[in-house]
C-alpha cells in the first residue's frame, strides 16, 4: 500500500466543533473526501446541517448535525453521545470552535474576557476531555486543537490580548494532555493558522484596513486560504502521524519568522 493510500481515513469516526463554516468546514470536508463519518457542530444548526448534507453528496461517507454551546459542559457531553449514538465510536476529535474580539485591554470588560476564554481555551479543554474519555477507553484516538499564531506573537495593530492569550494556553493544554495520554494512544496535537481568508473574513468592510496591512507585513504577501490547512489535519487524523503527539503545527506563510 503507497503512501497516499495509507492517509485515507475510510472508517474514521470525526467531530469537528464549529464546522459550519470557515476553516471548520473547509477541514471537515478534507476529512470527507479522505473517507471518514463526519459530525459537524455548531451553534448555527440550519448552517451545520446545510454543510454535513454537502459532505454527504459525492463522498459517500455519513455526516451528521448537531447543536452545541462548547462552554457547557452539558452540551459538549451531549455531543458526544449523539456521535456514540450515531457512529458508535470516536476515532478523532477537531477541536475547532472559536472567537475573537479587538479591543483595547483598558475597556475590556469582564465579560467579554471571560467570553473569548471560555469558548476558545475551556471549550477546548471541555471538548477534548470528553473526546478523551471516549478513545482512552477504544484504546486510541487522536485530538487536533486550533490554536493560533496568535499564540506564539502578538498581533498589530489589531489589540487582541484576551484571543491571543486563550490560544496560547491552547498550545499548551496540547502539549499537557498529550504528555498525560502518550502511553494510552491518545494522541494530542494542535495546529496554529495564521491570517487565514475565510468568507466571513474577507467579506467584512471592517476588517478591509487591517488585511492590507496584514499582507503587507506577510512575506507571501497574502493571507492563507482554509484549504491550505486541510492536509496537515489529514494527516494528523490519520494513523501516518502515529508517531507525532504534543506538536503545534504553524501555518502562517512565515508571518511568525519577521
Amino acid at each position: 500500500m503507497g503512501i497516499i493510500e495509507k492517509m485515507r481515513l475510510d472508517g474514521k469516526k470525526i467531530v469537528v466543533t464549529g464546522g459550519a463554516r470557515g476553516i471548520g468546514k473547509s477541514v471537515a470536508t478534507a476529512f470527507a473526501e479522505a473517507g471518514a463519518d463526519i459530525a459537524i457542530v455548531d451553534l448555527d444548526i440550519a448552517e451545520a446541517e446545510k454543510t454535513a448534507i454537502e459532505l454527504v453528496q459525492g463522498n459517500g461517507i455519513k455526516a451528521i448535525a448537531i447543536q452545541a454551546d462548547v462552554t457547557k459542559p452539558e452540551d459538549v457531553d451531549g455531543m458526544i453521545v449523539s456521535v456514540l449514538k450515531t457512529f458508535g465510536r470516536l476515532d478523532v476529535a477537531f477541536c475547532n470552535a472559536g472567537i475573537c474580539m479587538n479591543i483595547p485591554a483598558e475597556e475590556m470588560t469582564y465579560e467579554q474576557w471571560k467570553k473569548v476564554i471560555d469558548i476558545n481555551l475551556t471549550g477546548v479543554f471541555l471538548t477534548a476531555q470528553a473526546a478523551g474519555k471516549v478513545m482512552l477507553k477504544q484504546g486510541g484516538g487522536s485530538i487536533i486543537n486550533t490554536a493560533s499564531m496568535s499564540g506564539h506573537i502578538v498581533n498589530v495593530p489589531q489589540p487582541q490580548c484576551s484571543y491571543n492569550a486563550s490560544k496560547a494556553g491552547v498550545i499548551q493544554l496540547t502539549k499537557s494532555l498529550a504528555v498525560e495520554w502518550a502511553k494510552r494512544n491518545v494522541r494530542v496535537n494542535s495546529i496554529s493558522p495564521g491570517y487565514i481568508g475565510t468568507e466571513l473574513t474577507l467579506n467584512s468592510p471592517s476588517l478591509q484596513p487591517l488585511i492590507e496591512q496584514w499582507n503587507e507585513m506577510a512575506p507571501l504577501g497574502r493571507m492563507g486560504k482554509p484549504e491550505e490547512l486541510q492536509s496537515i489535519c489529514v494527516y494528523l487524523a490519520g494513523d501516518t502521524s502515529s508517531f507525532t503527539t504534543g506538536s503545534d503545527f504553524v501555518i502562517d506563510g512565515a508571518f511568525t519568522c519577521i
